[in-house]
């Protein structure tokens, strides 16, 4: 199948979204997880040894500049050979991004982009897609930097759509399909929230 901007907003709303069986197969297919990953914003976690990397402040976070580098990162890295993420994936995602669906989250390191992660707002979740690391920690300062974000803005669930360990440590649950369509009926409808392009405060102050 071939997407389009309408066909991968109108899935999302639905509770399906798109993967590939690799970054180089011209096909996707849809998915809707039995057990999805979701994580109730207020519930966010923040351990105190990423804490404590987060206090060092020695990293600069950028949002939505670099979506198309993030996007092409996520697909390909030198950790990352292959993933599910295509050719016409990127093509549309960067395509919502340009529309103001899809937005990203950049870390930066002595002026390298080596973390970031990216999703698509459905009214006040925010669907998200994948994350790359290309130094320690940096994915997991974008993750928490953009639950910050997203506090900020009154949002009020990231959908992780499927549930993990690592996903865990930040407040991830797993939710059968039903109860993520309950949420999604009760979060898709709001018009989008603006995602801000900056924190008001240290990343910190958002999970006290």
């Amino acid at each position: 199948m071939f997407l389009s901007t309408d066909i991968v907003l109108k899935a999302y709303e639905k509770g399906l979204f798109p993967m590939s069986d690799s970054n180089y197969d011209p096909y996707i297919y849809w998915v809707e997880p039995k057990e999805r990953g979701i994580i109730d914003l207020k519930d966010f976690k923040v351990s105190k040894s990423l804490a404590k990397v987060i206090r060092k402040n020695n990293y600069k976070i950028v949002v939505n500049k670099n979506f198309e580098s993030v996007i092409n990162l996520c697909a390909k890295n030198k950790f990352r050979s292959t993933s599910w993420i295509n050719e016409q994936i990127i093509e549309n995602y960067i395509k919502l991004h340009k529309l103001g669906f899809a937005k990203s989250v950049e870390y930066f390191s002595d002026g390298s982009l080596v973390g970031g992660l990216y999703g698509i707002i459905i009214g006040r979740i925010f669907c998200g897609e994948s994350m790359f690391s290309l130094k320690k920690n940096a994915s997991k300062i974008a993750m928490t930097y953009l639950a910050a974000l997203l506090k900020q803005a009154k949002f009020k669930f990231i959908d992780t759509q499927f549930y993990s360990d690592h996903l865990k440590q930040f407040g991830a649950k797993k939710i059968s399909k039903k109860e993520y369509q309950n949420i999604l009926e009760l979060n898709r409808s709001h018009k989008n929230h603006d995602f801000p392009k900056k924190l008001d405060n240290f990343i910190l102050e958002y999970f006290k």
